[in-house]
């Protein structure tokens, strides 16, 4: 949420990127002006702050001549920057702040703050998105995953391979085989909330759904993992499987194994919901503040609605922001039940 010190922070710093979401006035000089104002940053006691030119203007206070807060805000070229990005990916040294500021004539950390406000992402994420795209066509192609990797543009075959749950939900190698080498474990089973069918690499746990039968559940885990080799766990279940299926709707550990495969985007989703205490609950807006995107909200719920690993990954612990309990890939009273089960273990 956008508070008073938000707004006091973006006049220190001249943040030209809320220029037009609101106005600040000086009560010692009678005039009001946008936030990236190239005046004298007055004293914070003689600041007041105003949604619109229009309460400015009724408070008393006259535009600035200086930086005519009445007019069309200027558009942040944001677009051209990207465009250079995408037009240097392969060129690290022409990425950098420095030479992104000194080509658009700004700040580095104006171009930065300003960029990520239009973009939702760093100039660096931008460009690393725009490897990792390059990465997985190349990885289609290319006659090594290596040669994938620096065509892309990486400058490091190592830190791919650290960061490959980030970047792509599994390997690179995995990723270009389709899934092939993966192999799953899965057995369905009755629960309180339900049919539920549980699937796992020697990782963790990479499906957990509800359904209405155990066919309609295969078909669901052959839909998500085609290439993926899968064969039902044998019977007697194993004493981690009981305790899993014997815990839904209980506490379920944050700390329990799973193998998620997703974008990077729901993959940070995906582990800010593992950190939600059971039986709370947070909006989805909260949780996009959480992971540092405050505009992604829609995002957001289309992550938690992408979400194959029921309850392991707490996408109940999510409502909407008038309290409502929103959409569940499993029926909004599963839901409700998840939670009324938590809530009373509190």
């Amino acid at each position: 949420m956008i508070t008073e010190d938000t707004y006091w922070q973006a006049v220190q710093h001249r943040d030209a990127s809320l220029d037009g979401q609101f106005f600040y006035g000086v009560l010692t000089t009678g005039v009001f002006c946008r936030p990236g104002c190239a005046a004298r940053t007055p004293l914070r006691k003689n600041v007041r702050f105003y949604e619109t030119s229009d309460e400015a203007q009724a408070a008393g206070l006259r535009a600035c001549q200086r930086c005519n807060p009445l007019s069309a805000a200027p558009p942040f070229r944001a677009r051209q920057v990207a465009a250079y990005i995408r037009r240097n990916a392969e060129n690290p040294q022409a990425l950098k702040l420095s030479e992104l500021g000194r080509q658009f004539q700004l700040s580095p950390f104006h171009l930065q703050r300003t960029f990520k406000a239009a973009l939702g992402v760093t100039p660096r994420q931008y460009a690393e998105a725009l490897r990792l795209d390059a990465l997985k066509e190349d990885l289609r192609t290319a006659q090594t995953v290596t040669d994938a990797i620096y065509s892309a543009g990486f400058q490091s075959s190592s830190r791919v391979y650290t960061e490959a749950d980030a970047r792509l939900g599994m390997t690179p190698k995995q990723y270009r085989s389709g899934g092939a080498a993966i192999e799953i474990s899965y057995a369905a089973a009755q629960t309180p909330l339900g049919l539920v069918m549980i699937g796992a690499t020697d990782r963790g746990l990479c499906f957990v759904e509800f359904g209405s039968s155990e066919t309609e559940l295969l078909e669901a885990l052959e839909r998500e993992f085609p290439a993926a080799k899968k064969e039902p766990m044998r019977k007697p279940y194993g004493d981690a499987f009981m305790q899993w299926m014997n815990g839904l709707g209980k506490r379920v550990s944050s700390q329990t194994a799973v193998d998620l495969y997703g974008t990077a985007f729901q993959l940070k989703v995906w582990r800010y919901l593992q950190s939600i205490p059971p039986g709370s609950v947070q909006t989805y807006k909260e949780v996009a503040e959480g992971i540092g995107h405050s505009k992604a909200v829609r995002a957001v719920a289309s992550a938690c609605a992408a979400n194959r690993v029921a309850v392991a990954v707490p996408c109940h612990r999510v409502i909407r922001g008038d309290g409502g309990a929103g959409g569940y890939r499993w029926g909004v009273e599963r839901k409700r039940a998840l939670l009324d089960a938590e809530r009373r273990l509190l």
